[in-house]
């Protein structure tokens, strides 16, 4: 799919007139980093057949505003106390999007915790992540029906997972393959060599996504490597690798569905770089102006996935008017009745605190629960 991609000289177009770089065309106007849309300005359209019908593309684009407002709706919670702390993803909606509308419906998602409502996207309600977040163990539903597996906060060990299970499938005749989501910095663990590797060896059908943000927490990825693309690292194990510019929906689209018809088709697995920004917070605990310029962000923020994408469609005339404020007046009314449903509920009985660790709960953990209720005056849900 590529070659090396270290050594290529970085594009001209990165330069404007007056000599000073625009980060944002220098990376993504980069002709290794496969694209589609411009940015109405200096990043230019790429004119090129994408085969996606405007039914597809306007799919896109609702999923893209569903993700996006989940996030708004989730960091508006938490600040209310109506959430935990939680990992926002806003700016990285295509990455999400594109890649699981090019997975067959059998396939099986492995998200990592940055993925923080993928399970919106295989038609699960809001209610199991909000719960999530709450903390309530209600929202950890049976991953089997939609195929989603649990969120892995632990970083890149659901890397193995993804390859583990992918091989079962092939080993069994099964027509299956699985995508692993992570970000930059997992690639700095040895989970990621080691899901890889077996991946690679085993000719498992994995599609692996790294969600390349250039942070890691407060490391910025010129920390973490010595390589200028993650995609190079897909050499070190032999398997295709390819760099996409993760702001936009329709590349990330195609790129999947190239990986996705390799796995099925026999082909092994494939690493994606999808090469974006982080531009909030690491999470809500998180205050970014410790470690770097706030400035930097905003440079980014003009290509993120959903107005880049609105205004791609509206260059092509394929925007209908109103179209992104009624997708998000009938997301936000979807996303605040589960909340009123969920905070109407009495609250999870205080033995689920032990009863969900082991299959038989230890009589000390029974006791310990038990002098717990005693000092907060006891009572189920306490």
């Amino acid at each position: 799919m590529t070659t090396p991609v270290s050594e290529t000289p970085a594009s001209p177009a990165a330069a404007n007139p007056e000599g000073v770089v625009d980060p944002v065309v220098a990376l993504l106007g980069d002709p290794r980093v496969q694209r589609v849309m411009g940015d109405g300005g200096a990043l230019t359209d790429v004119d090129s057949p994408h085969g996606l019908d405007a039914e597809q593309l306007l799919d896109l684009f609702a999923r893209l505003i569903l993700l996006r407002v989940f996030d708004e709706r989730a960091v508006a919670y938490q600040r209310q106390g109506r959430l935990g702390t939680y990992p926002m993803y806003s700016g990285e909606e295509a990455v999400q999007v594109g890649t699981v509308a090019a997975a067959q419906p059998g396939d099986w998602i492995f998200p990592s915790y940055r993925q923080a409502s993928i399970g919106l996207l295989r038609g699960q309600g809001p209610e199991p992540s909000l719960r999530y977040w709450r903390g309530d163990a209600r929202g950890l539903v049976d991953p089997r029906p939609l195929r989603v597996a649990p969120l892995a906060t632990p970083v890149a060990t659901h890397l193995p997972h993804a390859a583990g299970l992918a091989w079962a499938a092939r080993q069994r005749g099964d027509d299956v393959a699985s995508v692993a989501f992570f970000g930059d910095g997992a690639t700095s663990a040895g989970d990621f060599h080691e899901g890889l590797n077996c991946a690679a060896v085993l000719g498992a059908p994995v599609v692996f996504v790294c969600t390349n943000n250039q942070w890691a927490i407060s490391t910025p990825l010129h920390k973490q490597t010595r390589v200028s693309a993650l995609a190079d690292k897909g050499a070190a194990y032999g398997i295709p690798a390819v760099r996409v510019d993760g702001f936009d929906c329709v590349a990330m689209r195609l790129a999947a569905g190239e990986a996705f018809a390799r796995a099925h088709g026999g082909g092994g697995p494939t690493l994606i770089e999808a090469v974006c920004y982080r531009i909030g917070p690491h999470g809500t605990a998180d205050d970014p102006s410790l470690y770097r310029d706030a400035a930097e962000a905003g440079v980014w923020e003009r290509v993120e996935p959903v107005r880049r994408m609105r205004g791609w469609l509206e260059r092509r005339g394929a925007y209908p008017d109103g179209l992104e404020e009624r997708l998000r007046s009938e997301s936000r009314a979807e996303i605040e009745a589960a909340m009123q449903r969920i905070e109407a509920d009495p609250p999870p009985p205080a033995e689920v605190l032990v009863d969900t660790l082991y299959a038989a709960t230890p009589p000390a953990l029974r006791e310990q629960l038990g002098a717990w209720l005693d000092d907060a005056g006891g009572g189920e849900g306490r």
